[in-house]
């Protein structure tokens, strides 16, 4: 007998919680309900934000990167190859002979200091010659 008055008991028990937590759910599901009209956003604004948001993380990635955001015109493109990243041209020799250099931040410091030689001595386009004597350190 004992045994089915502590079973009686726990489902009793178990009755009340499941009424708790219906009361609670019904008041929940009221509280979206009035809540529904506030989720309105106004246009206007939110467009506004984007806007800020892309110029905002277009000045930033400027800021942090600001070679690859500049790009030369593109009828200057045409005429030949340029060393990696700048606006330096060279002959096809000289971008081969930069491909060939194994490490990139060891190629990326010769091209920086033979553009920056070309640029110096207004050299309008780096040849082999030009390119051996400036790239060393």
């Amino acid at each position: 007998m004992k045994e089915q008055n502590s079973a009686q008991e726990r489902i009793t028990d178990v009755e009340e919680r499941l009424t708790r937590v219906e009361n609670l759910l019904v008041s929940i599901n009221e509280k979206l309900d009035q809540r529904s009209g506030i989720g309105e956003v106004n246009t206007e604004k939110a467009e506004a934000f984007k806007e800020w948001v892309t110029d905002y993380v277009s000045m930033r990635l400027q800021q942090l990167v600001p070679e690859t955001c500049d790009h030369p015109d593109a009828a200057v493109l045409h005429d030949g190859p340029y060393l990696d990243n700048t606006t330096v041209p060279c002959t096809e020799e000289v971008e081969h002979r930069v491909k060939r250099i194994p490490i990139p931040f060891v190629r990326e410091m010769v091209v920086q200091r033979v553009a920056e030689n070309a640029r110096d001595a207004g050299i309008e386009r780096v040849d082999i010659d030009f390119f051996e004597k400036a790239a060393t350190f």
